[in-house]
């Protein structure tokens, strides 16, 4: 198993970016930059790849519609070659509030815009020359408004012809063409108690249709780390991150992260934080999310706990552990943990 982390994006990017270099010579193996509607991503990539020499750099992730297929291709392999072929590559449909919201785009086909954009990266990475019709037209044809396009291939030649593309989903539907396509897996709120019955069977389906060729399907998961006797105290750190999902990310029947936490068994629990989320009671909101479920997405804990964690999300299928360092020494703790997987 191997061990990542999420760049914490919300403060200083290059503090954040510091920190993580520190974490590279405790034993990290990758780490991933999100985007939201805050800082852009990419470059906060370009920066890890000049401040690291060995940990691979990804996105976690770039949605499909802000930018296009081509440009998304585009960038991982400009990440690719400033990193010495570091990049991985992770998109996803992001949801309808940021998508319409923030960048003023439909949110429509979402399951066929990643499948496009995965494609398409590949053949770009191929240096193949581009023509395609789909959702995306290239050249873009006269009757939608095109005069001067014609086919082209990407102009440098990138230093990998095949960049790992991992894919933020959650619903079946959308983990089924994961498993099927993708080389790699970002769901979240991961339990991995509950993996096997909400995911079980789209993933079962999506790997029978999986070409040999690209290998088996990676799993990146975790949550917050501590060694700790205080694992409360961890826990309640998580709260508002569960909060904000399960309430705040989406209208009610639109939010995919309180479906997934009513799919773990916790449905009156979900309710009751997206009532109070929406109507503004943020703290009745994040009092409102299970302990339980808090203590099933985090490792927190004595060793020996934090140990039959990282077991049970190894038995869940996960193979790179995704986790956020909780305490006064982040590299410590990695270099510690690193020793255990």
């Amino acid at each position: 198993m191997e061990l990542s982390s999420p760049l914490t994006y919300a403060g200083d990017p290059r503090a954040a970016a510091d920190r993580a270099a520190a974490l590279e010579s405790a034993g990290l193996d990758a780490v991933w930059v999100a985007e939201a509607y805050g800082f852009d991503s990419p470059t906060a990539m370009g920066y890890l790849a000049a401040r690291t020499e060995r940990m691979r750099i990804g996105s976690a992730i770039l949605n499909v519609y802000s930018r296009t297929p081509a440009l998304i291709a585009q960038t991982a392999a400009g990440l690719d070659a400033l990193s010495g072929g570091r990049a991985l590559l992770g998109v996803g449909a992001s949801g309808p509030q940021v998508v319409e919201g923030w960048h003023g785009r439909r949110y429509d086909r979402p399951l066929g815009r990643t499948r496009e954009v995965i494609e398409l990266s590949r053949r770009i990475w191929r240096r193949e020359v581009i023509e395609h019709h789909g959702i995306t037209e290239l050249p873009l044809p006269p009757e939608k408004g095109g005069t001067l396009g014609k086919p082209l291939k990407l102009l440098n030649h990138p230093v990998r012809g095949v960049i790992p593309v991992y894919v933020a989903a959650l619903g079946p539907a959308n983990v089924r063409m994961t498993a099927e396509i993708a080389d790699g897996w970002l769901p979240f709120l991961f339990v991995p108690e509950h993996a096997a019955d909400v995911w079980g069977r789209p993933l079962a389906e999506g790997r029978t249709a999986r070409d040999p060729a690209l290998g088996p399907l990676s799993v990146v998961a975790g949550g917050p780390l501590a060694v700790t006797d205080d694992a409360e105290a961890v826990h309640d750190l998580m709260r508002p991150t569960v909060a904000l999902y399960v309430g705040g990310m989406g209208a009610p029947g639109r939010n995919f992260y309180h479906d997934l936490v009513c799919s773990y068994g916790y449905e009156s629990a979900a309710a009751a934080v997206q009532e109070h989320y929406l109507a503004g009671r943020k703290r009745d909101a994040e009092a409102a999310v299970p302990a339980e479920l808090l203590e099933r997405l985090c490792l927190a804990g004595p060793e020996g706990h934090v140990r039959d964690r990282i077991e049970a999300f190894r038995e869940a299928g996960v193979t790179m552990l995704n986790v956020t360092p909780v305490g006064p020494d982040p590299a410590r703790l990695i270099e510690r943990v690193r020793n255990w997987l």
